[in-house]
């Protein structure tokens, strides 16, 4: 019988903690950047390593209409 795997939560509250490094949108929560700058990202000049993961992610998230389930995972002022 095969094990049905569904998302990591630690992922999930890490990829809600991430903000973007740097450029127009730097400071920002992945989730909050806007949609059709993420897909040109991913079309355009997706960086290598964890970042471009989590972007991919954020993408996949977004044309899905999923931001409402990273959204509680945001930490708050004063937490991390």
């Amino acid at each position: 019988m095969s094990e049905i795997l569904g998302p990591d939560p630690e992922q999930l509250r890490q990829l809600a903690a991430t903000r973007m490094p740097y450029g127009k949108h730097a400071g920002r929560f992945l989730v909050d950047l806007p949609e059709p700058y993420v897909v040109w990202l991913v079309g355009h000049r997706l960086p290598n390593g964890l970042l471009g993961r989590q972007l991919l992610e954020i993408y996949e998230i977004k044309v899905n209409g999923l931001e409402g389930l990273l959204r509680p995972l945001i930490p708050r002022e004063g937490q991390r």
